[in-house]
């Protein structure tokens, strides 16, 4: 990931060798020069761009100077297949990625815990207290915790109860802080504090005790009776289980977090994958886990690679547009499919409805953008002085490519921002020739 990177260059990423393979190069290399085992494959040579891509790479030099834009600015486009790099400008340049940052906890989610991952909630009952006990799950709905109140009623009931106290165990995750870049406005807008229990897109200060009283106020709907208040406090051991229920899959958890771009679900994983890893749940255990991931399983170079959150809220994170882009790289990887299929089944695509690139939202409906309507898919970054897009195009060619584009300090409005850089995601694509 050191090589150099200019257009009609090769961009490699590391592979990992065996130690037998280890010990041949490991002589290979002490050989002396004039016996020399092997010569340097022609793969390391400049490739030349082809027409389609040399047109691509000047359209691109002449669009990204547009004022909409301005001059902090870091971009790259490689081809998926041969990691040749297209065009590149500032690309090394570590800016605020915004919500780029996902596609970082993404991929160290599913490499560390596995697209088939579950998040558990569970109720167990102990000495006349049911205690609901969360286990991450930010897609929990007011309906999941009505069934588990359904199930724990019935529970009671066939053991002669009908009064019982209810209390949350969210201890799976420490106390809520904020992390570095991040401002008291957030909650209640951006994200909530970040808890181990909550109802899917709630944003309260609380969000563990707000389902305990939700679960309370549906054990009364099935005639159960609840004493005082909802308290917090651990489930200690001896404890019954009396219901419990599954989030969907964590490939499908990791498609609505990047369709909507939800950050309380990033902050989760983050907190899940440190889990995973054996680390704390915090944001420095998580982001220990996501540096690890990207370095030594996909050969990710974490030079100028800097965050402190999930969700790219954080107003002092930092990212290349080469590193954005060196991770979706990974993504059309066939190796990695079966482990990061849902990162690319889940990147909005322009011009759908209910994601981030939706016409609700103003995007590819220039003149300049809208042909690429349904043929860029990628995710997208906003934050006050920055914008990010950062996805996978399928050209004119049949080839498909990787490309990210990070701004700051523009300016223009974010509007104009963001229509500067769906134009240039058309210029990829080939449709705006």
């Amino acid at each position: 990931m050191s090589s150099a990177r200019t257009a009609g260059g090769r961009h490699r990423k590391p592979k990992s060798v065996s130690p037998a393979v280890r010990r041949t190069l490991i002589v290979a290399a002490a050989a002396p020069v004039a016996g020399a085992l092997f010569t340097a494959p022609s793969a390391f040579a400049a490739d030349q761009l082809t027409p389609t891509e040399q047109r691509i790479s000047d359209n691109l030099d002449a669009r990204v100077v547009d004022e909409r834009i301005g001059s902090t600015f870091s971009g790259v486009v490689l081809d998926a297949e041969s990691d040749t790099v297209i065009w590149s400008h500032d690309a090394q340049t570590a800016l605020m990625p915004a919500s780029n940052t996902k596609l970082a906890t993404a991929t160290a989610a599913l490499t560390v815990l596995g697209p088939d991952h579950r998040f558990t909630t569970k109720v167990v009952y102990d000495n006349g207290t049911l205690t609901v006990i969360g286990g991450g799950d930010r897609t929990l709905t007011a309906d999941d915790i009505a069934a588990l109140a359904k199930d724990a009623a019935a529970g009671l009931k066939s053991a002669g109860l009908d009064t019982v106290k209810v209390r949350i165990d969210d201890s799976l995750f420490p106390e809520p802080e904020l992390a570095p870049g991040w401002t008291q406005n957030y909650y209640d807008d951006q994200v909530a504090p970040v808890r181990a229990l909550s109802l899917s897109g709630s944003l309260n200060a609380d969000t563990a005790i707000e389902a305990g009283e939700a679960f309370a106020r549906q054990l009364g709907e099935q005639g159960i009776t609840v004493e005082g208040g909802v308290t917090r406090g651990q489930a200690g051991p001896g404890t019954v289980p009396v219901a419990e229920h599954a989030s969907e899959a964590l490939s499908s958890v990791v498609k609505q977090m990047l369709k909507k771009s939800d950050n309380s679900i990033a902050e989760a994983l983050l907190r899940a994958t440190a889990l995973g890893s054996g680390r704390p749940a915090t944001f420095e255990g998580g982001v220990e886990a996501v540096r690890t991931v990207l370095s030594e399983r996909y050969g990710v170079s974490m030079d100028n690679f800097v965050i402190h959150d999930g969700s790219g809220l954080s107003r002092d994170n930092r990212i290349p547009a080469q590193t954005i882009a060196d991770i979706l790289d990974n993504v059309t990887e066939p190796a990695n499919r079966d482990v990061l299929r849902s990162i690319d089944e889940g990147l909005p695509v322009a011009g759908e409805t209910g994601s981030t690139l939706g016409p609700e939202w103003g995007r590819f409906d220039t003149a300049d953008s809208k042909c690429a309507v349904g043929e860029v898919k990628a995710k997208t970054g906003t934050l006050t002085g920055a914008a990010a897009l950062s996805g996978l195009t399928k050209g004119e060619d049949g080839r498909w490519r990787v490309f990210a584009f990070v701004e700051n300090d523009s300016p223009a409005a974010a509007a104009d921002v963001k229509d500067a850089l769906d134009g240039l995601a058309a210029t990829v694509n080939g449709c705006w020739a």
